[in-house]
């Protein structure tokens, strides 16, 4: 386990944010179903990217890599027979390929791990059979043995657990013999779904939206080959911003106003604690002077929890995030990780219900803490000993390479 030391003080300088390995996966994924050639152009490093590359590879896509994040992907002419795929950490990874194998004729199995292995796949053992696939001696997690093909259906589906097996369907179902038509009641985190149909539809993908949450799939589509860029990721920003919001002199580039990412709530977030927010042409600046106490509904963008911790920590007073039953089945339970690690930093968080009450000060005592196997944890610790009054210790920091590979190395070469 890596270690890591951060020195409070002073940073300044320009962070260009890696890729949306959300957004590349589902890309990637979708050029592999096109049967012809597609670029995909920014594809990151992290391992959730390079376990979606070569996932598709093992399913019959060629990838050839043009240098500087570009791939050229000819797509799947028929799935293989009694294949295994491995997609190591990747919990989206997991729940799109499942879905998309599932479609297919062959006998595929889906396999990962660390804490994936630990979370949950139960919502296919519900759904899948009802689109005719096959499972076999599945336990509810991985790995996961699927067959199709695919046979359209109406049904109405609970999306409470996770929006991921909702895009999963989403890719798949295109596949499938016949129309589905697929109701979804409490739909968790949405805007990752809207970014699942905005992807889908670059690569040829109609799916009609009947209603707020209904959905009309028509079966026996083709994904069409096409040239993408991934945008860049406002999950990795929101570390970044966080930073600036307490106080480090920072320009952060390489983001898309127009993007359908969820996390682009951090905007909105960081309006509520009284931050201010300026878009220059070299990138985005954050103002936190008039910070404050403020309350914020996550329950849509969850992955945004570990920065605004860290923002309401330094913030004297109550701040309170919703939505925290969302982050039980993280790549750790993050609501038990943040409490027990901040508290180690002299930061009470109460967990009451789906609420977090982060009880904010001016200073923050330094100490050693654990990254809890998170990425978004360790990065978020990170930013945390920038303004502490001693050193943050972080124990777990290689697991930044899920998401960020290079983080460490950014924060590094900001100046002190």
């Amino acid at each position: 386990m890596a270690t890591i030391t951060v020195q409070p003080g002073p940073r300044k300088g320009v962070i260009s944010v890696p890729p949306s390995k959300s957004d590349t996966q589902r890309a990637l994924l979708c050029a592999a179903l096109a049967k012809g050639e597609s670029v995909i152009d920014k594809v990151g490093n992290s391992q959730d990217e390079q376990a979606m590359l070569q996932a598709i590879v093992d399913l019959g896509a060629s990838v050839t890599p043009q240098g500087n994040g570009k791939y050229t992907i000819v797509g799947i002419q028929a799935f293989p027979k009694n294949v295994e795929i491995h997609v190591h950490e990747s919990g989206l990874g997991a729940r799109l390929l499942t879905a998309v194998c599932a479609a297919g004729q062959e006998k595929i199995t889906v396999t990962g791990s660390g804490s994936l292995i630990s979370r949950t796949m139960e919502f296919y053992r519900d759904v899948l059979p009802q689109f005719g696939v096959h499972l076999f001696d599945f336990n509810g997690h991985l790995p996961i043995t699927v067959q199709g093909p695919m046979v359209g259906n109406n049904l109405e589906i609970d999306g409470s657990i996770s929006s991921q097996f909702i895009s999963g369907l989403l890719l798949a179902l295109p596949l499938a013999k016949g129309v589905s038509h697929v109701k979804i009641k409490n739909l968790a985190s949405r805007p990752y779904v809207d970014m699942t149909l905005k992807t889908l539809h670059a690569f040829g993908i109609e799916i009609e939206k009947e209603s707020t949450d209904l959905y009309s799939i028509p079966g026996g589509q083709q994904f069409t080959p096409t040239n993408y860029v991934i945008e860049g990721d406002w999950s990795a920003a929101s570390c970044w911003m966080t930073a600036a919001a307490l106080g480090a002199d920072l320009i952060i580039s390489g983001l898309s106003a127009s993007s359908a990412q969820a996390d682009k709530q951090m905007l909105a977030a960081l309006m509520s604690a009284g931050c201010s927010v300026h878009v220059t042409s070299e990138g985005l600046r954050v103002n936190g002077t008039n910070k404050q106490p403020f309350e914020f509904d996550a329950n849509d963008c969850p992955d945004l929890f570990p920065a605004l911790v860290t923002l309401a920590a330094y913030i004297p007073g109550k701040s309170i995030l919703h939505g925290a039953h969302r982050l039980i089945h993280k790549e750790s339970n993050r609501a038990e990780a943040l409490c027990s690690e901040f508290l180690k930093l002299g930061i009470t968080i109460e967990h009451l219900d789906n609420e977090l009450h982060i009880h904010g000060k001016s200073t923050i005592k330094g100490g050693e803490v654990q990254a809890h196997n998170d990425h978004r944890i360790a990065m978020t610790l990170g930013i945390c000993g920038l303004f502490s009054k001693d050193p943050i210790v972080i124990q777990g920091s290689e697991s930044v390479s899920k998401s960020y590979p290079t983080f460490w190395e950014d924060l590094d070469a900001l100046v002190h």
